[in-house]
């Protein structure tokens, strides 16, 4: 059974790999134009997912299992792999403590009015008629109650913050306390003084969020959007800001990336970007290969409560 890599990882991880599975045969690859050639031996192929297509799938003859090491899978060939019955299982949680900690950094940045400082810092001036906000007591509206959701509304805890929840299903989830149904939003919106979100992006969520929407934010309200690009068109954003519809946005993903750098989103004022990096980590790796290895043991053992199966109809 060959296990190719196209996801490059350290020589620490292949050799941990390497040394619990000694009867395993393992191919690491830098890159999917180094893996390719090896795709007809592969029965197992770990990718972070955005270097696959169908023309790549129909090679892989022998392929049987897809381990995706991020979450997000928009550009995954799901039509091929679900002809071919694939079995796909992704790295879904192991991002919910960097990008949790992001969207509380971010939330607090604004609200302390950090970047003024900063330019005034910069510009050896003093001036104490900066504005500061708190946060403890207010209410934060998530868009998605998973694993980051979950832990955005767990930090959002220790600044006594009202967390409501907005999901599919409107199932009560720990540290929310209420969630709501995706239709029932706008019901919920004009209560939100900070609207996080963390969809994915699929049909029911692609470009979600419209004028309307932001028509019912508090105008003191801060959006961030750490989930999918396509959640929301970058005009929509940017009228509700011009127009003072919203006071903040804080953008971490986009319809193109890399945004390009004539883009109006840079030259916004009340608007922070940053270059998607909210995931970052440097226990990346490591987390997504527990998830892997554990599933692994399950493939070997005959088990079937694989962590993390997608439901490759849905693409989620």
């Amino acid at each position: 059974m060959a296990i190719l890599f196209s996801a490059n990882v350290s020589s620490k991880h292949r050799d941990e790999l390497i040394k619990n599975y000694p009867n395993k045969t393992f191919i690491f690859c830098k890159d999917m134009n180094e893996a390719k050639e090896y795709l007809a031996d592969a029965e197992i192929l770990v990718t972070y997912g955005e270097d696959l297509n169908a023309q790549l799938i129909g090679k892989a003859i022998r392929l049987k299992w897809i381990m995706v090491m991020s979450a997000g899978m928009d550009l995954m060939p799901f039509k091929e792999i679900e002809r071919r019955g694939i079995m796909v299982t992704n790295s879904r949680g192991i991002h919910k403590i960097p990008m949790a900690e992001y969207a509380i950094s971010m939330l607090l940045q604004v609200s302390r009015n950090a970047k003024q400082l900063i330019e005034n810092e910069h510009a050896n001036k003093w001036d104490r008629s900066v504005r500061m906000h708190e946060m403890n007591g207010n209410t934060m509206l998530v868009l998605g109650t998973g694993a980051i959701g979950q832990e955005t509304a767990r930090l959002a805890k220790a600044f006594q913050l009202n967390t409501i929840g907005i999901s599919r299903s409107g199932k009560s989830v720990e540290f929310f306390d209420e969630v709501y149904e995706t239709n029932q939003l706008e019901t919920v919106l004009p209560k939100a003084d900070y609207i996080v979100s963390v969809l994915p992006s699929t049909v029911e969520t692609r470009y979600l969020l419209k004028d309307e929407h932001f028509e019912q934010m508090k105008d003191t309200a801060i959006f961030l959007n750490m989930g999918r690009g396509d959640l929301v068109k970058s005009e929509t954003v940017i009228k509700a800001v011009e127009e003072n519809k919203i006071a903040h946005a804080v953008l971490d993903v986009f319809e193109q990336e890399p945004l390009p750098s004539d883009h109006p989103l840079w030259e916004t004022e009340g608007v922070t970007v940053t270059p998607h990096i909210s995931g970052i980590s440097p226990n990346y790796n490591t987390r997504a290969l527990e998830i892997f290895t554990d599933n692994l043991d399950k493939w070997m053992a005959g088990k079937k409560d694989y962590i993390n199966l997608i439901d490759v109809t849905r693409g989620y």
